[in-house]
């Protein structure tokens, strides 16, 4: 954990379409300063730029270059960036790599009482309530996919997870066969999401889900919670807890 007060900052400049062993350049970097335990680092994309070779890259429409300048930045104490440097430089190659002293006026916090809480507010154990919503893949709210839609919401009412299954086969009640198609073009499969919480927050959920699913079929079932694992390492993931 990085604190207040003198750091450096390394930039490492590359080419996207760099690979080492077919893998690209910028994420074998970014592999190795995650499990060296660098507190951050950023990748960002140029979308014009040249190098040594004097070559001009830009992107456009009709030209998707994939030899466009990337940058790698992270910022690091002396003593651990001087443990880095020799294998960072043997791994760009013939990228460039900038050293920056620089000051630390509030190290970046990892918010550990706000995980805290959404840990105990996540804690479920003994009874609870399964929904389940069946919908279509083709079904639209407000522009975007149904199924999407009831993701965020699930989420930014605090539901503990939601998980989203696409159907193969199936019928509702139209009585017309939903099937997936070899090339999986099809987008009028049955698609059903299931949440598992306490019974009082599934039931104050249930009119947001009754406002965004004008065709379908919600139902509850009651539940038994033998065990509920979950990562609180970074609130800010999108992925649904299953």
């Amino acid at each position: 954990m990085l604190s207040a007060g003198k750091a450096v900052k390394v930039s490492i400049y590359l080419s996207e379409g760099s690979t080492h062993h077919g893998v690209p350049i910028y994420s074998t970097i970014l592999d190795f300063l995650f499990f060296r335990g660098v507190a951050g680092a950023t990748v960002t994309k140029g979308i014009a730029g040249f190098g040594a070779d004097h070559h001009l890259h830009s992107a456009n429409l009709v030209d998707l270059s994939d030899h466009l300048p990337l940058k790698i930045e992270f910022i690091e104490t002396q003593a651990k960036v001087d443990s880095l440097l020799g294998r960072l430089e043997e791994m760009a190659g013939s990228g460039m790599i900038e050293l920056q002293e620089t000051m630390i006026a509030k190290p970046a916090q990892a918010g550990k009482e706000k995980k805290a809480a959404a840990q105990q507010q996540l804690k479920i154990e003994g009874k609870a309530k399964m929904m389940r919503i069946y919908i279509g893949e083709s079904d639209q709210w407000q522009g975007k996919p149904l199924y999407q839609a009831l993701v965020q919401a699930l989420r930014a009412n605090d539901l503990a997870g939601a998980t989203v299954y696409r159907g193969i086969l199936g019928y509702g009640a139209h009585r017309r066969i939903h099937k997936e198609s070899p090339l999986h073009l099809s987008r009028d499969n049955s698609m059903m999401l299931t949440v598992i919480d306490t019974e009082d927050k599934l039931n104050s959920f249930l009119p947001v889900v009754e406002s965004m699913v004008q065709e379908g079929l919600v139902v509850l079932s009651d539940v038994d919670v033998i065990k509920y694992s979950h990562r609180a390492l970074d609130m800010g993931e999108d992925t649904p807890e299953k």
